[in-house]
């Protein structure tokens, strides 16, 4: 009976949701359309920086936070291969998907491993701390500079009567959509992404029916690296870069994973289409510009108490 009555609450909820997000593409289609297709563009950029996230926190349970870093140095990493050797940013995404799967696993080796099992403090230290250590490192090896590549491709647009919007950045767009059916995919499909799940929920207990939790810890933390790490090159073909590039969006994917619900690959997804279209929308007013990370923080904090209350009342 209290679980019927709780599916029936998060039923409402999700077409009360659907509905509202549905009523703001209606309005700003009509009257801000610029802000409509940037507010995707840019939700989709969250979104995709995210779910490599999502899949480690919750799927596992490892609290990395030196992933902004991670697409920092694949940012770098494309930088590097077209300047010394003519590769386009987008073509270095397949060789950054090996060479930081291998990455991600000596990191693992080097710093999570110890970690696992222990209070989550620890990880948070030592997350912490490799971020440090990599921002300082690549700040050692390349300098402070600020860098960006010209491509022509990038300024790409499209006109529609008297409205004109950048084309290049829905590239966002499809690779969000592509890494959440990729990993949708690992996780339903394949053995290994079976036994991910099993590990989250209970790894005693997968340990006990024969699973080889330290592998798997291994392979989804190199996974994520590995995804983390072949954005960072497309980031970088619209993005200037820096040592510090990352770290706003380690903290971006956090708030988003934190609303969408601790293991929810799809609700990262539209939680960061709604803050996306809210973060643009405060954008486009000169006068309240400078408020869109407040806004987008605020939106975050008011949905956690939101939820903290629903759980209170229950």
């Amino acid at each position: 009976m209290i679980n019927s009555i709780v599916n029936k609450f998060r039923q409402r909820n999700f077409v009360l949701g659907f509905v509202a997000v549905l009523v703001i593409f209606v309005l700003l289609g009509i009257y801000k359309p610029y802000v409509l297709i940037e507010g995707i563009q840019r939700s989709s950029l969250y979104a995709l920086i995210a779910l490599p996230m999502a899949l480690l926190l919750g799927v596992v349970g490892i609290i990395n936070l030196a992933h902004g870093d991670f697409m920092m140095l694949g940012a770098y990493f494309a930088y590097f291969m077209n300047v010394q050797l003519g590769m386009d940013p987008l073509v270095a995404v397949v060789p950054a998907l090996i060479v930081f799967f291998i990455f991600g696993m000596i990191s693992y080796y080097i710093t999570f491993k110890h970690v696992i099992g222990a209070p989550e403090l620890n990880q948070l230290l030592l997350g912490f701390g490799l971020s440090l250590v990599l921002g300082q490192a690549v700040n050692i090896i390349a300098t402070n500079q600020p860098r960006k590549l010209s491509l022509d491709y990038v300024s790409s647009s499209m006109k529609i009567g008297d409205f004109q919007f950048g084309t290049y950045e829905f590239i966002y767009v499809a690779a969000a959509i592509l890494v959440l059916v990729g990993l949708q995919l690992f996780l339903k499909k394949t053995r290994t992404g079976q036994a991910a799940l099993a590990v989250g929920q209970n790894p005693r207990g997968a340990k006990v029916v024969g699973i080889n939790i330290n592998w798997i810890y291994l392979i989804v933390f190199a996974i994520s690296v590995a995804i983390i790490g072949a954005i960072g090159p497309i980031f970088g073909t619209r993005n200037t870069i820096f040592p510090e590039v990352g770290l706003a969006y380690t903290l971006k994917s956090f708030a988003l994973i934190a609303v969408a619900g601790i293991g929810s690959l799809t609700g990262v997804l539209w939680v960061s289409l709604i803050l996306g279209l809210s973060e643009c929308l405060v954008l486009s007013s000169l006068e309240y510009a400078k408020w869109s990370d407040i806004i987008f923080f605020a939106l975050i904090i008011g949905v956690i108490m939101y939820r903290s209350h629903q759980r209170q009342v229950k």
